[in-house]
């Protein structure tokens, strides 16, 4: 199964990379390796394994929530702003279908907006310009001034 990967963003663009996955399974831990090994040569500061978290649990959110007649794809980006990283999950679903939800101690599902609002300086979702859905996160402090 294909997916991609864009190692060379445009310099006028803030983008620092991009991939597109397929909604499956596997594409979880793809999505934190490309993303862990695509940043690394912009030296950020901030805790990469908190952002492998949170791009996990949006990723996952994107394979089970996205909607879509056809084939469909989950893509991911992220952009150095000033001193911070903003990273975007894209899918096809409808925006009004996230919810930051307080899920019982025993319910199985229903932390991942819960992990992104206690670690990330700033999240929210919407609209993408890609149709469907956008949530991102913003890490304050990714680069020193």
């Amino acid at each position: 199964m294909a997916y991609t990967i864009d190692r060379y963003p445009s310099e006028e663009s803030p983008r620092l990379g991009a991939m597109t996955l397929h909604p499956v399974a596997e594409s979880v831990p793809r999505a934190r390796h490309w993303f862990r090994k695509l940043i690394a040569p912009y030296n950020p500061a901030c805790a990469l394994g908190d952002c492998e978290l949170m791009i996990s649990e949006l990723v996952t959110n994107a394979i089970l929530y996205g909607r879509s007649e056809g084939d469909w794809v989950v893509r991911v980006e992220w952009f150095r702003e000033k001193n911070s990283l903003r990273v975007d999950v894209h899918n096809p679903g409808f925006p009004a279908a996230v919810q930051l939800r307080q899920p019982d101690a025993d319910d199985a599902h229903g932390r991942g907006l819960l992990l992104l609002d206690a670690i990330a300086a700033s999240w929210h979702s919407g609209p993408s310009p890609f149709g469907g859905t956008v949530v991102s996160f913003v890490v304050a402090d990714a680069w020193p001034v």
